[in-house]
């Protein structure tokens, strides 16, 4: 009776042990992984930095930092990558499962919450007026709140100015309210382009606005994070809230959308 527990305590130990070595050698597997596909890019003709002064009109909110914006992947994003190849090969990850799993959260979940905060400031003034006043403590009022949600601040889109956030550094985005970034909005060039050529890159998102409109790109950062208030759409007077809310694009809140007319609804929408 007295072995029992040493015996099973043993036994414990060596599962653990297990499965800390087979993490382990995926570790190596996945670090040898990506020491290939970092020299494959490494030698690819193709694979080059380009460096253009340009002037903007934009004001330009942001921290600043040092950062390679030569690859669209981060010695991070290449590993995670690498694991994520293993693990599917190895059949512990159903990469369609994975792949529907982030679909949802970036443009269905996430969204679906900031939809509803901008719909409620659409047609309560008090709200939209506290919503700007102090974002985070506005949008708790409709319980979304938590990691990455701490500090929030909404800038309003209006006639002749137009906002669109970035986050230069990595990928600090308001997930209680969006949900999780989109692939594109971690990539280095939008990460680098939308601070020296917004218009540009909004015109590359089929955004193009009137060359008098005045484009404001905020710089989201670990410490807060910025979510946009579009403008309402013409022709939605005494619609309610969640109707409204069908109008709210997760581009919309980024800054690279507008929210949808409502002939662009129906259409959405038709069979």
């Amino acid at each position: 009776m007295q072995c029992a527990r040493p015996v099973r305590l043993g036994q414990r130990r060596e599962k653990r042990g297990g499965r800390l070595q087979m993490l382990f050698n995926y570790e190596i597997k996945a670090l040898n992984l990506q020491k290939l596909m970092i020299g494959a890019m490494s030698h690819d003709p193709h694979h080059h930095h380009h460096s253009h002064d340009h002037d903007h009109d934009h004001d330009h909110h942001h921290h600043h930092h040092d950062h390679d914006h030569g690859s669209d992947l981060s010695q991070a994003a290449i590993r995670v990558r690498a694991l994520e190849t293993i693990l599917t090969e190895k059949g512990y990850v159903d990469q369609a499962a994975l792949d529907l799993i982030v679909e949802t959260y970036e443009t269905k979940i996430g969204p679906r919450n900031g939809a509803q905060v901008v719909a409620r400031a659409w047609v309560d003034p008090d709200y939209r007026a506290r919503l700007l006043q102090d974002g985070t403590a506005a949008i708790a009022e409709l319980s979304f709140s938590g990691r990455q949600g701490e500090h929030i601040r909404v800038v309003e889109n209006q006639d002749g100015l137009h906002h669109v956030v970035v986050c230069t550094l990595c990928s600090c985005y308001p997930w209680p309210v969006l949900g999780l970034p989109p692939v594109w909005y971690k990539s280095a060039p939008y990460r680098s382009r939308v601070v020296i050529e917004p218009r540009a890159v909004l015109a590359d998102f089929g955004l193009v606005l009137p060359e008098d409109t005045k484009i404001r790109v905020w710089d989201s950062t670990a410490e807060l994070r910025y979510l946009v208030l579009p403008q309402r759409p013409a022709g939605t007077e005494g619609w309610s809230e969640d109707r409204l809310a069908q109008l709210v694009t997760r581009d919309s809140m980024i800054g690279t959308g507008l929210a949808l007319t409502p002939a662009q609804l129906a259409e959405e929408q038709a069979p």
